[in-house]
């Protein structure tokens, strides 16, 4: 009878060769037909060995060989299967969905997912998975589309989302500026009707600050049907382009440069992008 490392071991390589990097405790428990004690003393043999890493308790991930010096795979390798064994609606979305679909000017130190259940933020290996909260995960439906990944698929947020989660949690943005560079790349990918349809799930001063950007950078055509949808027969009311700059410093609050009347928004320094 082989030891029980070299039969984890085996079970490991066979799961990889048919593609897949994850199990479940419960599973490979059964397939080794070994006591829990047994089994937990081989994962930790494997985990010694940066061959295998538990992002979540009962949820094993293994480390391809060209990930051991990371620690673990990116986690667009496991995510998916990750919020499967959670029980819980998510997608990738923020920096690193815009870095999916081709906005890659900064790079992104964090893996961004949104969750409909409140999670901690996790390392696994070098990477750190951030969770914002999203609870309204069926008005942004339309915004969510697949992605193919080397061991399956996982959950983006669209061009449209993107932009307008990046405005709505700002903390996710790496700074107003560069959320202002991901939209002059993403721009041009964007849909308008698409949009318009995901702007019901977003406060309407993020949807004025986005439609005050798309025509400051020359998206203007993209921005019309929003302005047309959020106007209506009321007068929008004014805000800040950068309400959160004066309340990390209130003593450095500049006059306006500009107010503008199309989308109601005040500026007070100019979008600096890259």
């Amino acid at each position: 009878m082989l030891e029980q490392k070299t039969t984890l071991s085996s079970y490991m390589t066979d799961l990889l060769s048919s593609g897949r990097v994850t199990f479940l405790r419960e599973e490979a428990q059964k397939a080794l037909a070994v006591s829990r004690g047994a089994f937990l003393d081989a994962t930790e043999r494997q985990q010694s060995r940066n061959r295998l890493v538990k992002p979540r308790h009962g949820f094993y991930t293994i480390v391809p060989p060209e990930y051991i010096s990371w620690g673990a795979p990116p986690p667009h390798y496991y995510i998916d299967s990750m919020m499967r064994h959670e029980d819980c609606r998510y997608y990738v979305g923020l920096l690193n969905a815009a870095a999916f679909h081709g906005a890659s000017h900064q790079a992104v130190m964090q893996f961004q997912v949104l969750a409909d259940k409140r999670l901690p933020r996790i390392r696994v290996g070098r990477t750190a998975i951030v969770f914002y909260h999203r609870k309204n995960m069926d008005k942004v439906s339309s915004g969510i589309v697949e992605r193919k990944t080397p061991s399956g698929f996982m959950k983006i947020s669209s061009a449209e989302l993107t932009i307008l989660d990046l405005l709505h949690y700002r903390r996710g943005g790496g700074g107003f500026d560069n959320i202002v560079t991901v939209l002059s790349d993403l721009g041009e990918q964007i849909d308008p009707s698409k949009l318009v349809g995901l702007s019901y799930a977003f406060e309407r001063s993020v949807l004025q600050r986005l439609g005050y950007l798309l025509d400051w950078l020359g998206f203007a055509e993209t921005a019309e049907p929003l302005h047309e949808s959020i106007s209506g027969n009321s007068a929008l009311p004014w805000v800040e382009l950068e309400p959160w700059r004066g309340r990390l410093d209130p003593d450095f609050v500049r006059e306006p440069i500009e107010k503008n009347q199309r989308w109601n928004v005040v500026v007070r320094q100019a979008p600096d992008p890259d």
